[in-house]
């Protein structure tokens, strides 16, 4: 059974020692061992369920949300409804993060458009390009 420690967690997931000490603190991150210096032990369970909760936090998943998430699935059976519940609100946070970021893109896209022509009237003899011609137009990518 493969081992990790804290260094080795941390560095796999990018996420501060403190941040994983919170986490086993906060109760999120369960039943890890420890060597007989006091050493923290982390398992491959443990890394799928850092897995499970950096992408939890990365949708907005608060800390209290995912302690409920993760009694309901201690017992998930009896918690069936509460899970379902839970992930599909969870879903619908996440597809309004997707569709205010797609507008947010499409934003940066106009704006880099608009600053890209007028350096291009700059250098060239074209008259300066007016943002009301770009505020509502739709680009498919930078280029």
């Amino acid at each position: 059974m493969q081992q990790y420690s804290i260094r080795e967690i941390s560095d796999m997931f990018h996420l501060p020692v403190s941040t994983i000490r919170y986490y086993e603190e906060s109760g999120i991150l369960t039943n890890i061992g420890r060597t007989a210096s006091g050493q923290r032990i982390f398992t491959e369970g443990h890394v799928s369920r850092l897995k499970t909760i950096c992408c939890f936090k990365n949708t907005g998943m608060t800390i209290t949300q995912l302690k409920l998430f993760f009694s309901y699935e201690s017992e998930e059976f009896e918690h069936l409804n509460d899970i379902l519940a839970l992930l599909q609100e969870r879903k619908k946070s996440v597809a309004e993060q997707i569709k205010q970021l797609q507008g947010d893109y499409a934003h940066v896209l106009r704006k880099l458009h608009y600053y890209k022509d007028i350096k291009k009237s700059l250098l060239g003899s074209q008259p300066l390009p007016q943002w009301k011609d770009y505020q509502y137009k739709v680009y498919s990518s930078d280029e």
